[in-house]
Formats: C-alpha cells, sequence, structure tokens
C-alpha cells in the first residue's frame, strides 16, 4: 500500500477535456457494432481515441457510457493505453495482456505482464489497479498470472518498481537530453 502511496504521488489526474471529445474507434474487424446501444466488438489492430486518450489492442469490446465516457475490455500482445494528464504535458502509459478501463471511475486495471508508466518511472506486476481521479495504484504479484514468454521463473509473483531520484526543486536529477539542432538546408547542392 505505501507503494502505491509514493507512485500516487507523483500522478496527477487524467485530462479532464476528453471527455467530452468523440469516441473514435478503427478496426481490421467489426464483430458487432450497436450505434443504438453504443456498444461495440472489435478485433484486429483496434485503435481507440477519446481527446488525449488512446487504447491499442488486438480486440476489444468498447460502451460509451452515458456521460460520454469510455469503458472497454481490451486484449492483446500487448494492450496498449496513454492518456495526457491534466495540466501537464507528461503521459501516464499502461501496457498488458489485457486491460479494462472505466472511464467513470478513472479506473485502469492491468492484467498479465503489466507495466504502468509515466515518465521514467514505472512499476511492474501482473495485476496493477490505476485510479487517475485518487492518483494511486495498487499491484499485486499473482502465482497463476501468465509468464512471459521464455521465462521459467516466479517472476509472476513479484511486484517490481522504478522511481527515479528528484532534486531540491522537485524535478528529476537524471541529465536532460540536449536540445536538437535544427536542420539547415545545403545551399551548396545544386539540382541535376
Amino acid at each position: 500500500m505505501l507503494l502505491g502511496c509514493l507512485f500516487g504521488a507523483m500522478l496527477a489526474h487524467a485530462e479532464r477535456g476528453d471527455r467530452d471529445r468523440p469516441i473514435q474507434f478503427s478496426a481490421d474487424k467489426s464483430d458487432a457494432v450497436n450505434y443504438e446501444t453504443k456498444v461495440a466488438t472489435l478485433s484486429g489492430n483496434v485503435i481507440i481515441t477519446q481527446g488525449t486518450m488512446s487504447i491499442h489492442a488486438d480486440r476489444v469490446v468498447l460502451r460509451q457510457n452515458p456521460d460520454n465516457t469510455l469503458s472497454a475490455s481490451a486484449y492483446g500482445k500487448p494492450v496498449s493505453f496513454r492518456q495526457k494528464r491534466d495540466g501537464s504535458d507528461e503521459y501516464v502509459e499502461g501496457y498488458a495482456l489485457r486491460a479494462e478501463y472505466d472511464g467513470r471511475k478513472d479506473v485502469l486495471e492491468l492484467f498479465d505482464q503489466a507495466l504502468l508508466k509515466q515518465g521514467i518511472d514505472e512499476i511492474r506486476s501482473n495485476y496493477i489497479y490505476y485510479n487517475s481521479a485518487t492518483e494511486t495504484f495498487r499491484a499485486e504479484g499473482r502465482p497463476d498470472s501468465t509468464l512471459p514468454q521464455g521465462s521459467s521463473s516466479p517472476s509472476a509473483e513479484r511486484v517490481r518498481g522504478t522511481f527515479q531520484p528528484k532534486g531540491k526543486d522537485g524535478e528529476s536529477k537524471l541529465p536532460q537530453p540536449k536540445s536538437a539542432v535544427p536542420l539547415k538546408p545545403d545551399t551548396t547542392l545544386e539540382p541535376r
């Protein structure tokens, strides 16, 4: 629980304007799309977006909630989730073999080979529950979870994470990449 509180302190709320944006989806195949109930079952290179939030998966069942938020059950190798933090240029990213997203509650659940990242900080486990409204997460190792391909160790039972050190001003102590030098056209070349 302490680990969840520590990681939660560094995360901020999801972008609040996302719920006012349209839900867009694309896939190789639609198994069922019902515009009346706002439920769709999609498969093959599925991409769902709503504002800054995006889900990429092999198969997704998505629902538009009455408050225009999105709920989805996603399956893939892996599923990827990304959403911009409110009032920041940073994103929260999640990866797993299965994900359950509830936009009404601002909750993302990641199952099997799960990874949750914000910048260079990360948490890995076989189950991660992340609530962007309360800025907390919970991670559990599960011995019955799917092990990474080629792994024979009981790593599924472990929760692992990395929090990068912060300086006195709250900024990362790691060296920042140098800014790119703008390209300039070569004026010595002549057209053929």
